[in-house]
């Protein structure tokens, strides 16, 4: 842990040092020279500043960090920092960080939104109910997404996701149903729902093998014989150089980034392959990334999980800078849908949240429960330091025995806790809930009009700056909905 002691500076000495610098200004001798640091803020800032002043926008990259509420970004700083240096190092989403944007829905019973709504609203500029999947809730009305809209455009279109594919935020980009539970229909939807007498997107990376081989249907096969590839590994992936790809690594979500086997691909490496592809059309392209599970081990209250899917999608975020840096025309926004779990950085009376066992940790908690719950190994076998990171102690070892033996008819997920709880009291985190909250969420922006989307926003503003931005004129008619009283909500 790094010594906070040493930031602090006695007044006097900080007014001493600010006045010298002050009577010195003139001496050229008594400037000090530039730090490496401060040179790097400096170029930086005028890259962004050179980034946003390209007018035309061919290209955006839309990235979602699932549940990455403001507690997720601060602890990941933490989490990367390096304990031997004077102050806090940034991530790569700091330098680019514009604003926040509000996530509320419109639904007559909740006020804290679900993905599906928050979705909805990032991609189409409507408020809705929790549940929707691109429907209004006026009544019925199918609203058009800002993929559907580029695709009117001529432009290429992609969706990548750690989830299943049809899961709530991928399907509010490019299908409609009422329901966000209703995968089979949203993965039909993404075949059958034609913009120009093609199908709406081009490039569909993520889980959901099951939702798309199907004994009532094969989307899998009809996808091949309109011209698309199908491939189900990381090789086949990287093989295959077709404009047009379904590549689908999981029966249903994937494997958390800390979990996950090599033959499947990680967020940036589907992301690189999108970019790759979708680059290829003149027109320029739409694509929506997904890191879906910083969401899911929040929903677990997993720190190690979280945090894992918090690396992943920095890395899938760098790919799109690194291109939309290289390319010039390309506009790269990230931002998440809420956040989740009431996560914070210390609990209790101790102001201390250490990230050092989550860092140490080489598996999730969730994939050791299994090994221990679903494949029967010895905990001897499980719990080692190899997989946990450090030496457990033997009250630490007997909380899982016990967790083992409890006879609880969800084993796995009794399991599951009381690992998860060691790394809780370990590093001091604290979490209030297993749902969403509904605080506001970052915004990040950089490349050509990127500063649109600076201040604070609401969600809806998202895709009606994209609209605009892609010359697509679409009328949004968002009517309220009204509740059992009869009150606008």
């Amino acid at each position: 842990m790094k010594d906070w002691k040493k930031k602090i500076v006695p007044l006097a000495a900080a007014s001493a040092i600010a006045l010298a610098g002050c009577s010195g200004a003139a001496e050229s001798s008594d400037v000090p020279e530039e730090t490496d640091e401060q040179r790097n803020v400096t170029e930086q800032t005028a890259e962004k500043d050179d980034a946003t002043k390209t007018d035309e926008v061919k290209n955006i990259i839309f990235l979602i960090g699932d549940g990455m509420g403001v507690s997720y970004t601060s602890a990941y700083r933490y989490l990367k920092d390096d304990p031997t240096t004077q102050f806090v190092e940034k991530t790569a989403f700091d330098e680019y960080l514009v604003g926040q944007q509000m996530t509320y829905p419109e639904d007559p019973e909740e006020n804290i939104t679900d993905s599906a709504a928050s979705a909805t609203s990032m991609a189409s500029g409507i408020k809705t109910y929790n549940n929707s999947v691109n429907i209004d809730n006026d009544g019925g009305t199918e609203v058009k997404t800002v993929l559907e809209a580029a695709k009117e455009q001529g432009k290429a279109t992609g969706i990548v996701s750690t989830s299943e594919v049809t899961h709530a935020t991928p399907a509010s980009y490019g299908a409609h149903d009422p329901s966000r539970n209703n995968q089979n229909e949203i993965a039909d939807d993404y075949f059958d729902e034609m913009i120009h007498d093609e199908h709406k997107i081009d490039v569909i990376l993520g889980g959901g093998i099951a939702f798309f081989e199907r004994e009532d249907r094969n989307l899998a096969q009809e996808f091949q014989d309109a011209g698309y590839s199908y491939v189900k590994t990381a090789e086949e992936l990287r093989k295959d150089h077709n404009e047009k790809v379904l590549g689908l690594f999981a029966p249903v979500g994937m494997d958390k980034e800390l979990d996950r086997p090599d033959e499947q691909p990680s967020l940036a490496e589907m992301t690189k392959e999108a970019i790759e592809r979708l680059n290829q059309i003149e027109e320029g392209f739409f694509l929506m990334v997904e890191g879906s599970q910083i969401d899911w081990a929040g929903h677990d209250n997993d720190i190690v999980g979280t945090m894992s899917e918090m690396a992943s999608f920095e890395e899938a975020f760098k790919v799109a800078i690194d291109f939309a840096k290289e390319d010039g025309h390309t506009l790269v926004v990230a931002t998440a849908d809420h956040s989740t779990g009431g996560f914070s950085l210390a609990q209790g009376s101790n102001y201390i949240w250490d990230p050092a066992p989550i860092k140490a940790a080489n598996a999730t908690p969730d994939w050791m429960a299994a090994q221990l719950v679903d494949e029967g190994k010895p905990i001897e076998e499980v719990l080692t330091i190899q997989n946990v990171g450090f030496e457990l102690t033997d009250e630490e070892i007997q909380s899982v025995k016990e967790a083992l033996h409890s006879g609880d008819e969800d084993l796995r997920t009794i399991v599951d806790d009381a690992i998860e709880k060691i790394y809780d009291t370990r590093s001091n985190t604290g979490w209030t809930t297993g749902g969403h909250t509904g605080e506001d969420v970052n915004v990040y922006a950089f490349g050509p009009s990127s500063e649109k989307f600076a201040g604070h926003l609401d969600n809806t503003d998202q895709a009606k700056i994209i609209f605009e931005l892609i010359g697509a004129k679409v009328e949004i008619h968002d009517i309220p909905v009204q509740s059992e009283n009869n009150e606008e909500e």
